[in-house]
């Protein structure tokens, strides 16, 4: 079966309707990043069925909980492949991304990506815990996204400080994330967040369980945070 298919048979019943169009411009995204991968390490999924679940449809099951505002600024912090935030950017080309990452050979993917697929994104080469106390990313977008696999406690030092108040930041998390999201409301809170609801979901096709933690920004962050990265990882919050 084609990616295509698989694709648009794992979105039945998701709030969103793919058009053949952006069904076409996912069979690119999945040509382009199996290609790319031989060259540089991308992703460790690279069968049809494994990318269309796993990564597109995964990435796709954010506009089943989070509303998102017309043209809305988004930055995805540390996209790698570009998940979540150029899939996003396929279904809601009105939304302005950003895309930071702190390797550059993933942005020569990207850009390669993007440009076959007719879409824009600006990109920031570099770490989060820098640009998150640069004044021109800093408390500037509605909502942040990261599918990283650091702890909450840590993700949130490095996502919420780019998020505006009254924006979100919404990690994407393995199935059962309950302890980790106990353990990170403290860091959240100091942060300026509130962690407003997790939700729960199983991937199509037996892809296993996945969590989305919807954090809101209530207060801004204080001005010490983010902290340099070796404070991040050796203290916690």
């Amino acid at each position: 079966m084609e990616l295509k298919q698989i694709l648009n048979s794992a979105v039945q019943g998701y709030k969103i309707t793919l058009t053949p169009q952006q069904l076409e411009q996912f069979e690119i995204y999945y040509r382009l990043l199996t290609e790319w991968n031989e060259k540089i390490n991308l992703t460790a999924i690279t069968d049809p069925q494994g990318v269309a679940v796993k990564h597109f449809a995964d990435s796709l099951a954010f506009f089943n909980y989070i509303d998102v505002p017309e043209c809305a600024s988004v930055i995805d912090i540390g996209t790698g492949a570009g998940f979540p935030g150029v899939v996003l950017k396929i279904v809601r080309p009105d939304i302005s991304l950003t895309l930071l990452d702190s390797l550059n050979k993933r942005f020569l993917f990207l850009d390669d990506l993007l440009l076959n697929l007719g879409l824009e994104a600006r990109f920031i080469q570099g770490r989060a815990e820098e640009f998150g106390q640069s004044l021109d990313c800093r408390e500037s977008f509605d909502l942040a996204v990261s599918r990283a696999v650091a702890q909450l406690n840590t993700l949130s030092e490095y996502c919420l400080p780019f998020v505006r108040l009254s924006g979100k930041f919404v990690a994407f998390k393995g199935g059962s994330c309950e302890e980790e999201v106990a353990n990170a409301k403290r860091a959240v809170q100091v942060l300026g967040g509130k962690i407003v609801k997790v939700h729960t979901f199983e991937l199509p096709f037996d892809g296993g369980g996945r969590s989305l933690v919807e954090i809101e920004k209530n207060q801004p962050t204080p001005d010490k945070y983010p902290r340099n990265n070796g404070r991040i990882k050796a203290k916690p919050l």
